[in-house]
Formats: C-alpha cells, structure tokens, sequence
C-alpha cells in the first residue's frame, strides 16, 4: 500500500548550497540527528525518513536575513533562496494538527544551517478530514443566522476597547443593534476582565439585543469573546448560549489549534476566529508562516469566520497580500471547510469598491469600528455608508458617484476620504 505523506512547501535561505539545507531539514524533522546513531537503518529511514520531493532555487542575496547561522568552510559571503518541498509520511505521526506541526515547523527554524526558514503552504491528506470536521457553520450558516444573502455581512467591533462599564455597553449595543448592522463583535483585548466579568457582560449584551429585536423584528448577530484557558471554554461558551448568544469568538493564538478544536467539538454557535498576534508569526518574510498554511490549521480546527486584515488598513500587511488571503479562504480544502473572510482594520465604506475590485466576492464579513462608530452623523448612517458603498461596488458605479444622492455615503465620503488625504 502507498503510504500517505505530508507535503510542506518551504522558503529557505542558507549559506550552504539548498540540497545540503534541504537535507538538513528533512533528516532532523524525521530519522536523523546530528550524527548517526544505532537503529537508524536503511530500511527504518525508508519506511520513516523525510524525503525531498523539489527544490526551486530563487535569488542569491549578500546578506543573512537572520542571526546565528553557521558558515561553511570557504563560504563566499552569499546566501542562497529557493522553495523547497519536503514530504512526510503520515505514520510517523498521524492525522493530529499539534503533532503535524512539531513535525513541518519543530525545531527547524533554529538550525544553524538556515539564515532564513518560512513554511508557504501545506497539503494533507483526506485522514485529516476524519479527525477534524472543521466550521459547523461557515459562510453558509452564517448568512442563514443573519439573513444576510447577496452582500457582504457589515459589522463593527465594541469601541472603546476597555473601559466601559454596564450602563454604557447596554446603551451602546442597543444603538448598534438598532442600526441596521449585521454583526457586533467584542475586541479581542476584553474578554473576562475583573472590572466587568464574561458573566455580566453576557448578560447585559443579551438584554440589550433583545430589546433592539422587539424594536427591529431582528437580531443581531454578537461574537462574546470567550478566550480563556482551556477549562474556561466550555464554562465561557455556554454561558452565552444560555442567554441567547448566536456567536462565540475566540483569540486563536492564545487557545491554540488543540484549544479551538476543542471548541468546535461542542460549539452550538459560530466561532469568530481572531487572528491576533500573527503579525509575530509572519511580519518578517523569511521567517515563520504564509497564511496559506496558516489558515488551512484554522479551517480544520473549525474557524466559521476568519480575519485577514483589511484593504487599505491601518496595518503593515499590503493588499495584495490580503487579497491573497481571501482567495486562500476560499480555496477547496478536503472537499470543504468554507470559512468566511473577515476583512476589518481602518475600514470604512470608500473601502468597499478596492475591496470587491480586488476580491470579486461578497462572501466576507466587513467590519468597521470608526469606520462605522466615527461617522459624523452617528453609527446608523455609518451602517447605511457601508451599505451603499457596496451597493455601489457591486453595480459598478463609481461610489462618489453614487454618493451625491446618498447622504450617508457623501457624508462617509467628506469625513474620511478627507482624513486619508490629510495623512
């Protein structure tokens, strides 16, 4: 029988040659180590050793991109880039995402063979499939909780942050439940802070939805943020199914990928995923992770909704790079797995035309915080710019254009298009 392998597609620069960096990496990701030991024989390294399936050299730079790599003997002063595929039989491992990762990720990003190591992208087999099951709801049952179809679902985050107590939250989800918007999520910095505990705030958020659907007939949809410890997040998720919650998020670096698997296998909602601290993860392009194969971990972890920055956003990441990571989202994963885009991050309704332009899809989640909270005349009109800046986008017209016999659009237009100029 054919045996099942792992491929994980690598950016590697080194100061030796890539078929002795590429050797480096499969031996000390399977069979090998730093020298030969006792057992490891030709037919366990057969049955068990990495094996380099490609190696596409790149650019030669003069410089290392990272500190602490050791030079071989007459070593030119250059470095050399390619793109290295190494496979992996599955047996050494089997279909569990933490254990694949100790595997395609371990310890190479510290060889001392290696001035540069970033993982591009993964392909699995199907017993993955079998092991995690992935969103329960995806772009699909999400459109079907909000009754969003044939647009973007608009949405905006919890400003301030931090800081505000009862009376104040209620007030503020109430103005935005009643506005029109789709979705409302907390920020990824409140949680279950001591000065307004998750049990509290769930259910002065529930009240304040509720009142807002006896007024709208509607409602909304509210990501609590229940990240915690993994014993917290069961206790955490089914406090908000008690009170009514239709939507969990979580921060998905700080739970893990064991953590949102574990959600996910009793999770009666949606799971936002947060993709906070990520930046560490990828912000420097010959270190750590593409979202190619980041977001397949998620995926299959079961993310129903995923965050990939913004075009035009307050961040480093450019838009073609974003671009790419809504097209990656939406790319066949194991015969399914369609998590929803979410595009958040300086956004606002002149961002929505770039958006559609680049993306060609209204299958993501739009959100803006003062995009929507800032506009000057108050967040209903902030919620109704962002839908005519994508009724606009959709139809072809110019939003400027469709501006002039919409208030709210123009209004959008005079506040933050003029901001972006002034900066």
């Amino acid at each position: 029988m054919k045996t099942k392998r792992i491929i994980a597609i690598y950016l590697v620069e080194t100061p030796f040659t890539l078929e002795q960096a590429a050797a480096s990496i499969a031996g000390e990701q399977s069979t090998g180590t730093f020298t030969a030991v006792p057992g490891e024989t030709a037919s366990l390294k057969d049955r068990h050793g990495a094996r380099i399936e490609c190696i596409t050299p790149l650019e030669q730079v003069g410089q290392p991109s990272l500190p602490g790599a050791v030079l071989p003997k007459g070593h030119n002063g250059t470095y050399s880039r390619g793109e290295v595929v190494v496979s992996f039989p599955l047996h050494n491992f089997g279909p569990s995402i933490p254990n694949l990762m100790a595997c395609v990720a371990g310890n190479l990003y510290e060889l001392r063979e290696l001035s540069g190591l970033r993982l591009l992208d993964l392909e699995l087999p199907d017993d993955f499939a079998a092991c995690y099951p992935g969103p329960r709801f995806g772009i699909e049952g999400t459109r079907r909780l909000t009754g969003v179809y044939d647009r973007p679902i608009i949405g905006t985050i919890i400003k301030p942050s931090v800081g505000l107590g009862p009376a104040d939250l209620e007030s503020l989800v109430y103005k935005l439940a009643i506005s029109g918007l789709d979705f409302i999520k907390d920020d990824e910095l409140n949680a279950d802070p001591p000065y307004f505990p998750l049990q509290d705030k769930v259910v002065t958020v529930a009240r304040a939805i509720e009142r807002a659907a006896d007024v709208t007939g509607r409602k909304v949809m509210y990501a609590y943020n229940i990240t915690g410890d993994i014993d917290a997040l069961k206790r955490n998720h089914d406090l908000v199914v008690k009170a009514g919650g239709n939507c969990v998020m979580v921060s998905m670096n700080s739970v893990g990928i064991a953590g949102l698997t574990y959600l996910n296998t009793f999770s009666e909602v949606p799971i936002h995923g947060h993709r906070n601290q990520w930046g560490m993860l990828t912000r420097h392009g010959q270190l750590g992770m593409d979202f190619r194969a980041y977001q397949k971990l998620c995926r299959l972890a079961g993310a129903d909704h995923l965050h990939v920055n913004g075009l035009g956003s307050k961040f480093y990441e450019s838009d073609d790079s974003v671009v790419r990571s809504v097209q990656a989202c939406m790319q066949p994963l194991l015969g399914g797995y369609a998590t929803m885009p979410v595009l958040s991050s300086g956004q606002w309704a002149g961002t929505a035309a770039v958006t559609y332009e680049r993306t060609r899809t209204v299958d993501v989640m739009h959100l803006a915080g003062g995009g929507i909270l800032a506009h000057p005349d108050g967040p209903v009109a902030g919620v109704e710019s962002m839908k005519q800046g994508w009724e606009a986008a959709i139809r072809g017209i110019p939003a400027e254009d469709y501006a002039k016999d919409r208030v709210e659009l123009r209004r959008a237009f005079d506040k933050f298009l003029r901001k972006d100029h002034a900066q």
